[in-house]
């Protein structure tokens, strides 16, 4: 199944919507042992060409494992009765993208978390220095 994001399927609608609202996702990286590597992450999702965005702090475990095997999965949460699930299949790669304060969607998107986390959004840009860009594969849920 390749990435299809049919907003006229209730099941598109639905995850078309969660993707841009959603503020908090897990990025499953691979680690160099096979192991799965879930991590939570603030991630824009930009619909035309489909691509997410995210920023990393340097030298993570993330950015190891993509540089090892770029392959990788953001899943949303879903709901309390085991539904509403988005899971994304992607192609990860460190990208040229500008910092996350030069992101306008990017940057609005996560203002409140940002100032709630004592950060401006330069000092977050500082820290999470490092973009990554995932290009998404297949997208499945229910």
């Amino acid at each position: 199944m390749a990435f299809v994001l049919d907003p006229q399927a209730a099941f598109g609608d639905r995850a078309a919507r969660r993707l841009a609202a959603e503020k908090l996702a897990w990025l499953v990286t691979v680690s160099p042992n096979g192991t799965p590597q879930p991590t939570r992450v603030w991630f824009l999702f930009e619909p035309d060409p489909a691509s997410f965005l995210l920023y990393s702090r340097p030298d993570t475990p993330k950015l190891r494992n993509i540089a090892a095997n770029p392959s990788a999965a953001l899943h949303l949460d879903g709901d309390d009765q085991g539904g509403s699930v988005v899971i994304v299949t992607a192609a990860a790669a460190i990208s040229d993208d500008p910092p996350a304060n030069e992101v306008a969607a990017y940057a609005a998107k996560y203002q409140a978390l940002i100032a709630k986390n004592g950060w401006t959004a330069a000092s977050f840009a500082a820290d999470y220095s490092v973009p990554i860009r995932l290009s998404p594969r297949t997208l499945r849920g229910w």
